[in-house]
């Protein structure tokens, strides 16, 4: 919101910096408008803070700082800039927090092989070195980033949401994937198709798992084909549901067993398909009198 306060003063000022680069809160973006508030107007000063990085030329750079640098103009962008700041060292608080309080999480005692494949020390590391992704994987014992559509922050937030034991409540999957309210509904009675009502949760982790499903929808991987085939049979809301539910059973397994994520066992899946779904051709074809030759390119 701040940000577009920002832009707002910047078109009042009839500046178009903010249409050359791609970020006005960048390295570039921020030495200009932190000059400006300073008092400098002169274009061709405000052009010499422009990062090497820059595509934008220095010439197309002052052209877009001239503008009319008026006084109430330049007070409304201060005000902007410093409750941008602001909310962004509120951020930075949090982001401290959160490193203090997972690095007082442990690996179970029997994870020591977790911990030496996240490459840290017992020692506390600091603030600049602090690194999630490797604290994740330390406490887990796996890295969780290898399973499409799970990041950083998606497992952040389950781990906030089950803690360190995670599944130690769920003796199967299923009971996991029930919890979750993921779990396939029967529908059916003497043949006939019954519509229950549908049941709304609020469960975190369900909805990160969700996300994760619908992140698929471009992944080349053999979670993101089943996403696909699942939507183009059931559409878009059955696909997300069903994708989540194959997600929520890797994780439990990838979790307990402590073994990585291996998208081979999958391939192996699917080449058993394969082979089962040309053996009932060959018998079909074979009811009708024909046989099956493999076309040659």
């Amino acid at each position: 919101m701040h940000v577009q306060h920002m832009h707002k003063s910047l078109d009042q000022m009839n500046l178009q910096i903010h249409h050359v680069i791609s970020d006005i809160t960048g390295v570039t973006g921020l030495a200009i408008v932190d000059a400006i508030v300073a008092g400098i107007t002169n274009p061709k000063e405000l052009a010499k803070l422009r990062d090497y990085r820059i595509k934008a030329s220095e010439e197309t750079v002052t052209k877009s700082l001239v503008g009319d640098y008026r006084r109430e103009h330049i007070f409304t962008l201060k005000q902007s800039l410093t409750a941008y700041r602001y909310y962004q060292q509120l951020i930075a608080d949090c982001d401290q927090e959160i490193q203090q309080r997972i690095e007082s999480f442990h690996p179970k005692p029997d994870d020591s092989a977790g911990a030496a494949a996240a490459g840290l020390s017992d020692s506390t590391p600091t603030s600049s070195t602090f690194d999630l992704h490797s604290h994740l994987e330390r406490i887990f014992g796996v890295d969780l980033t290898r399973i499409p559509g799970f990041e950083c922050l998606r497992i952040q937030t389950i781990f906030s949401e089950l803690g360190v034991d995670l599944l130690s409540k769920f003796e199967t999957d299923e009971r996991f994937c029930s919890w979750l309210n993921l779990c396939p509904k029967d529908g059916t009675s003497a043949g006939r198709r019954i519509r229950a009502p549908k049941i709304k949760t609020k469960n975190r982790v369900t909805q990160e798992l969700r996300l994760a499903a619908q992140s698929l929808h471009h992944n080349r991987s053999y979670l993101g084909d089943y996403y696909r085939s699942q939507r183009a049979r059931h559409g878009a809301v059955r696909a997300i549901k069903n994708t989540a539910h194959k997600l929520a059973r890797i994780l439990f397994h990838v979790v307990t067993t402590r073994q990585p994520y291996d998208e081979t066992v999958f391939a192996k899946l699917e080449a058993r398909n394969q082979k089962r779904r040309l053996h009932k051709l060959q018998s079909m074809a074979k009811q009708m009198g024909y046989s099956l030759v493999q076309a040659h390119a």
